[in-house]
């Protein structure tokens, strides 16, 4: 090859490069000074199931949750017997029957071990919560018998009925909101967001808060959306997250200590398959908007590798442990749990 030729093709490499398009990072999540001390979360699906255990792991960080169509904390380790993922596919979501379903019993005799092993918080911490709980008649991902365990295990917890709103419809597997141009009340189809004329989130978040001021319309929000680096809590290859993530702002937050809910997607709801849907139009930024509450929504991504999460949900049965003879998913310790709780810190972090 001649000297010309090679710096030719030198120089069109170099031109290459230089032009190659350039993706910037999202920036890190800002600090807001917020009260941890009336943090809360809620999920639909895996998100369901997500919130469970979040719940419970962190039991001491938290005054209340929403489980919309998910099962109670550790269900895929209902029976030792049945691995973890064939657990979560059945026993949690669409048993034949009570007598193969979810066990409230054992999912909270497990927790009081795991406890006892410093694994996660005390469970005594659980009777302070305040419970949304939320099964569709025409919900044929995650029965209803799923979901009653769930207030079974609270109530074995200690938390009283009268902490506990479990509420039934004839939806299908979705979060609820009102939006005329919303999936049918009764359907299940992506994106799993349905129009059951009323909002779910806004309930749910008025449950465990109390009276809350009425929401702001959506067009009148005052403040905004950040997307930011999730990748920076993120300490595992295993964990199936997102590069980004999104937080809703309002206004006042900016200035002001503001309470914090993190908010889970299911299964096929991250922002790469259903764009901002999940964080926009769910109905939570408007109450947030009114009520000083910021509203974390992490995100999980699908991995048609390892780990294997072809379908983007949360893991509640234990893709993203590195053992597989010794799962850690339901621990303090796990990949998914502390990257979130490690947001939560940086919001409550001073300004």
């Amino acid at each position: 090859m001649s000297k010309s030729k090679g710096s030719l093709l030198s120089l069109v490499g170099l031109i290459s490069v230089l032009s190659a398009p350039v993706f910037a990072e999202s920036p890190n999540l800002p600090a807001f000074g917020a009260d941890l001390s009336q943090t809360s979360v809620s999920g639909l699906s895996s998100g369901a199931f997500m919130t469970a255990q979040l719940n419970t792991a962190y039991s001491a960080s938290f005054i209340g949750a929403g489980v919309i169509a998910g099962g109670p904390f550790y269900c895929s380790g209902t029976y030792g017997s049945v691995g973890n993922m064939q657990s979560a596919m059945s026993t949690c979501m669409n048993p034949l029957s009570k007598g193969v379903g979810p066990d409230a019993a054992i999912s909270f005799k497990s927790a009081q071990k795991f406890a006892s092993e410093g694994k996660i918080d005390d469970v005594g911490n659980l009777k302070k919560q305040k419970v949304y709980l939320y099964s569709g008649s025409s919900d044929s991902t995650v029965k209803t018998i799923v979901v009653d365990q769930v207030k079974a295990y609270y109530n074995l917890a200690g938390v009283p009925d009268a902490n506990i709103k479990y509420e039934h419809g004839n939806a299908g597997h979705s979060i609820i909101t009102k939006n005329v141009n919303d999936v049918p009340c009764s359907t299940t189809k992506p994106p799993f967001i349905n129009n059951c004329d009323f909002v779910q989130s806004q309930d749910l978040l008025r449950h465990i808060y109390g009276e809350l001021n009425a929401p702001t319309p959506s067009d009148k929000l005052s403040g905004k959306i950040v997307a930011f680096n999730q990748k920076e809590f993120i300490k595992s290859s295993r964990s199936s997250m997102s590069d980004d993530a999104y937080a809703y702002v309002p206004k006042a937050c900016e200035t002001e200590s503001c309470r914090v809910h993190i908010a889970f997607h299911g299964c096929l709801q991250g922002a790469a398959q259903i764009g901002d849907k999940y964080y926009t139009t769910t109905g939570y930024n408007e109450i947030a908007d009114t009520n000083k509450i910021i509203v974390l929504y992490p995100q999980a991504q699908v991995s048609k590798t390892i780990p294997a999460n072809p379908q983007g949900c949360w893991d509640f049965w234990g893709y993203s442990s590195e053992d597989p003879n010794n799962l850690d998913f339901y621990t303090k310790n796990a990949p998914q749990m502390s990257a979130i709780m490690a947001m939560v810190k940086r919001l409550g972090d001073a300004r």
